[in-house]
C-alpha cells in the first residue's frame, strides 16, 4: 500500500487516491491580520496552514489550500467566488472543506459564500465547522455541512477532526444518518424514512402524547425552529420634532476606556456625553478612539465620527431636520459577542433611551 507519506498516488488495491481541497482565510495562511484582510484570492499547491492537519485527519489527500481575505469576499463576493471556481476548474477534488472559522464572523461568512458555490458548481460536498454564534450558522447551515465548533482556534484539532471524520465517512460511501446522528447543524432538509421497528406514526403519535401529559421527556418528529422576530417600528410622525439617539457596535470610546470594554466577545457597554460636541474629536486629540479587534482601527482613530457620525447629525440638527440629539451615545463591541450578550446590553441600552424620550435611534456598526 502507498501511503500518503509517499508520492499519494494510489492507494490499496491500485485505485486511485481521494483528493480534497481546502478553503482558509489570510490570516491561518499566516499571511497577515486586518492589515492583509483585502487579500486577492489565490491557489495554492499543498498544504497550507490548517491543511497540515486535516491532511493527518483524512483519507485523502489534500491537494491545494485556497486563500482570500475576509474583506475581499464580504465586499466582493462575485468576484472573489468567480476567481476561485475558475481556480477548480480543471482540477479534479471529491471534497471541499472550508475553515473551521470558530466564532469569526466575516470567516463564517466566507466559508459559507464558497462552500455553497463549490458545491453547486462541482456537485462535491463542502463541510465546514463554526461556533454556534458565528452567523454564519444560521446563513448557510442548510447549503452545507456545518459542525458545531469552538470560539477560537484553540479548538482547532478538535473542530477539524469532526470535519475530517465526517468527510471519510463520505469518502468510504457509507449511510449517513440525521443531522444530531452524525453532529451537524440541522439542515432542515426532511427524508422519508421507514424505521426498524416499524411502527406506525399514529402509535407513535400517542405514545408521545402520553409522555407529555405525564410530564415525561420526548422528542418530536417534527421540530419546529424558534425564531426571535422583532417586529417593524411605526415610522416617525415629524422627523423634525425628533430626538435622535447614536449607537454603535463599532467600539467608539473614550481613549481611556472607562468602562473597559473588550475588543472582542464583549460583555459590557458604555455611554457617554456628546452634549456640545458639534463632532468626535479624534485619539491625536485624546478624545475618542476606537477599541474594536474586527477592523483596522486607523479610519476610525483617525475620525471617529466615520464609525458614530455626530458630525452628520448636527448638521441635521441645525437644518432643523431632525428635532435634537440625543446628550448622549452608546458604545460596545460586536466581534465575538454572543447573541445572549447582544440581547443583554441592548435591553440595558433601551431603557436608558426610554427614560429620556429618544424617538430614533441611528444603529452604526463597521
Amino acid at each position: 500500500m502507498v501511503t500518503k507519506d509517499s508520492e499519494r498516488i494510489l492507494s490499496e488495491g491500485g485505485v486511485e487516491m481521494k483528493k480534497a481541497i481546502l478553503y482558509i482565510n489570510q490570516f491561518f495562511a499566516g499571511i497577515g491580520g486586518e492589515e492583509q484582510a483585502d487579500h486577492v484570492p489565490e491557489i495554492r499547491e499543498g498544504l497550507v496552514g490548517p491543511a497540515i492537519l486535516l491532511n493527518q485527519l483524512l483519507d485523502a489527500e489534500i491537494t491545494h489550500t485556497i486563500i482570500c481575505g475576509d474583506n475581499f469576499i464580504g465586499s466582493r463576493e462575485a468576484e472573489a467566488v468567480e476567481i476561485i471556481l475558475g481556480f477548480l476548474a480543471e482540477r479534479k477534488f471529491d471534497l471541499f472543506f472550508a475553515g473551521p472559522a470558530f466564532q469569526a464572523g466575516r470567516y463564517g461568512n466566507a466559508c459559507g459564500v464558497i462552500g455553497r458555490a463549490v458545491q453547486a458548481r462541482f456537485a462535491v460536498p463542502a463541510i465546514s465547522s463554526m461556533n454556534k454564534e458565528n452567523p454564519g450558522v444560521e446563513m448557510f447551515k442548510k447549503d452545507i455541512y456545518i459542525f458545531p465548533g469552538g470560539k477560537s482556534a484553540a479548538k482547532m484539532r478538535d473542530d477539524m477532526k469532526k470535519m475530517a471524520e465526517f468527510g471519510n465517512k463520505l469518502l468510504k460511501g457509507e449511510q449517513t444518518g440525521f443531522a444530531e446522528n452524525e453532529g451537524y447543524y440541522g439542515r432542515g432538509i426532511r427524508h422519508q424514512v421507514w424505521l426498524k421497528n416499524a411502527k406506525p406514526a399514529a402509535e407513535r403519535a400517542i405514545a408521545m402524547l402520553l409522555k407529555k401529559l405525564h410530564g415525561e421527556e420526548f422528542q418530536t418528529e417534527l421540530p419546529i425552529p424558534k425564531i426571535d422576530q422583532v417586529p417593524i417600528a411605526d415610522p416617525l410622525k415629524d422627523l423634525s420634532k425628533a430626538t435622535i439617539a447614536l449607537v454603535t457596535s463599532g467600539g467608539i470610546v473614550p481613549v481611556d476606556n472607562p468602562d473597559r470594554i473588550q475588543s472582542a466577545s464583549a460583555t459590557r457597554w458604555g455611554r457617554y456625553r456628546i452634549s456640545g460636541l458639534d463632532k468626535l474629536g479624534n485619539r491625536k486629540q485624546g478624545k475618542f478612539k476606537t477599541i474594536h479587534a474586527g477592523y483596522d482601527p486607523a479610519a476610525g482613530d483617525d475620525d471617529p465620527n466615520r464609525v458614530v457620525p455626530l458630525d452628520a447629525l448636527r448638521t441635521y440638527e441645525k437644518e432643523g431636520k431632525i428635532g435634537k440629539v440625543h446628550d448622549y451615545f452608546y458604545s460596545t463591541v460586536g466581534t465575538g459577542t454572543t447573541e445572549a450578550e447582544a440581547a443583554r446590553m441592548g435591553r440595558e441600552i433601551v431603557a436608558y433611551l426610554h427614560q429620556a424620550g429618544v424617538d430614533a435611534v441611528v444603529l452604526t456598526a463597521t
